[in-house]
């Protein structure tokens, strides 16, 4: 992927690993073809720098059955977008996709994500 965001089957994958580092955007769905899911990632894949700017992760399970920590602890029903913060909290769940702009403007009223945004760029500018 261009800037280096990752997007990740969400099988084998412990969410808990991410904890302080990375933000997660969680796609799930019931099934791959689901137009919902299909959606999203074409969402994501046409901009992939906005996510990657905000330390994110996407992580994806298309597969009801698959049993991935993600979706034990997402409990979705049928397509789900979730965003969890670098502090694994889950900060927003949607039933519909949203276009990267809206994810992006989620996550930058998060907390962490305000003392990031301080932190990097100096006073005055």
């Amino acid at each position: 992927m261009p800037e280096g965001l990752r997007i990740l089957d969400a099988a084998g994958i412990d969410p808990g690993s991410f904890l302080w580092e990375w933000r997660s955007v969680s796609v799930l769905a019931d099934s791959p073809h689901d137009p919902a899911f299909i959606r999203q990632l074409r969402e994501i894949e046409a901009m992939p720098a906005d996510l990657f700017e905000r330390d994110v992760v996407v992580l994806i399970d298309s597969d009801r059955n698959s049993g991935s920590a993600l979706r034990e602890r997402l409990r979705p029903v049928g397509f789900m977008l979730a965003i969890i913060d670098k502090d694994g909290e889950i900060k927003q769940r949607r039933p519909a996709p949203r276009d990267v702009r809206e994810i992006s403007a989620i996550i930058d009223r998060f907390p962490l994500r305000r003392q990031e945004i301080l932190e990097r760029r100096p006073a005055g500018r």
